[in-house]
C-alpha cells in the first residue's frame, strides 16, 4: 500500500514538472485549484488597469474588419457626422461674433402648499394683495386678522427673496402681478354626531394661493404719476392758450 502510495505521488510531481506529458495540459488549465485567492485577486480585485491607445484600439477595429467581426454598429456611427460638443459650439459662436446672450425671466412664480382651509375664505386674501407691491402685500397680511395670514405673508416673503436671488429681480420693484387660489385634494368625509341618534357629515376643504411677481411700479413712481394726471387735468384759464378742451362746459353764460 505504501508502495502505490509512493507512486502515485511519482506519477503526479512528475506530470506537474514535465511539460510533454498529457496530463500538464489538464493542470495547466485548472491551475488556479491550488491557488484559488490568487486566481480570484487577478481577475476580481481592484487594481489599475491600462486603458488602450488610440493605435491599439484602431489596429483592433482593422483586424476585426478583415476577420468579418466587426460591430455594424461602430461603422454606422463612423459614417454618419457627430454633432459638435457645447464646448466647440460656443468656441464657434465666439469666432463668428454671434453671441447669443441666455433670456432673463422677468417674473417669478410661487405658491404654498395645500393647507386646511376653504378656497372662498382663502381667496380673500388673494384678492387682497393682486396688484399690490410685495412690501405693501406683506404688511397687510402681517396686520391681518385672518388665520391663513401669516402662512401667506411667510410665502410672500421666500418668493420675495427668490426673486432677487435666483432670477436677479430688483427687489424694490417687485410686485404681485397675479394671484390665485386653487382646490387641494379633498380628504374622506368624516361623521359629525346629531342629536337623538341622527349623523351628518363634515369635510375639511384642502387649498393653496399661487402668485406671480414682477418687475412694475415702485411706490413712489405710482404717487408721481397720480400726481401727474392729475394735474394734466387742470385747465387754467390764463393769458396762454391751452390746447385742450374744456371739461363740462355749462348751457349758458358763467355770469
Amino acid at each position: 500500500m505504501q508502495t502505490y502510495q509512493s507512486n502515485g505521488a511519482r506519477l503526479l510531481r512528475r506530470s506537474l514538472l514535465s511539460p510533454n506529458t498529457p496530463s500538464a495540459f489538464v493542470w495547466r488549465r485548472n491551475a488556479s485549484f491550488f491557488r484559488p485567492l490568487d486566481w480570484i485577486r487577478d481577475k476580481v480585485g481592484p487594481g489599475v488597469k491600462k486603458a488602450p491607445s488610440v493605435q491599439e484600439v484602431q489596429a483592433a477595429k482593422e483586424q476585426a474588419r478583415k476577420e468579418g467581426t466587426a460591430n455594424l454598429f461602430e461603422d454606422v456611427a463612423e459614417s454618419t457626422p457627430s454633432a459638435p460638443s457645447p464646448k466647440k459650439q460656443q468656441e464657434q459662436r465666439v469666432v463668428k461674433g454671434k453671441t447669443v446672450p441666455k433670456p432673463k425671466l422677468d417674473f417669478h412664480k410661487y405658491s404654498t402648499a395645500n393647507f386646511k382651509i376653504s378656497h372662498r375664505k382663502l381667496n380673500l386674501l388673494a384678492r387682497q394683495i393682486a396688484g399690490k407691491p410685495i412690501d405693501y402685500a406683506i404688511l397687510q397680511m402681517q396686520f391681518s386678522e385672518k388665520r391663513a395670514s401669516s402662512r401667506v405673508m411667510n410665502m410672500l416673503a421666500t418668493a420675495r427673496d427668490h426673486a432677487s436671488r435666483y432670477k436677479k429681480l430688483q427687489e424694490g420693484k417687485l410686485v404681485v402681478a397675479e394671484a390665485w387660489v386653487t382646490k387641494g385634494p379633498r380628504p374622506p368625509k368624516r361623521i359629525e354626531p346629531r342629536g337623538r341618534g341622527h349623523y351628518g357629515t363634515r369635510t375639511h376643504p384642502h387649498s393653496k394661493i399661487s402668485v406671480v411677481l414682477k418687475e412694475g411700479k415702485t411706490v413712489e413712481q405710482e404717487k408721481a404719476a397720480a400726481r401727474k394726471r392729475k394735474l394734466n387735468r387742470i385747465v387754467s384759464a390764463a393769458l396762454v392758450r391751452e390746447d385742450k378742451p374744456i371739461r363740462n362746459p355749462s348751457p349758458t353764460w358763467g355770469w
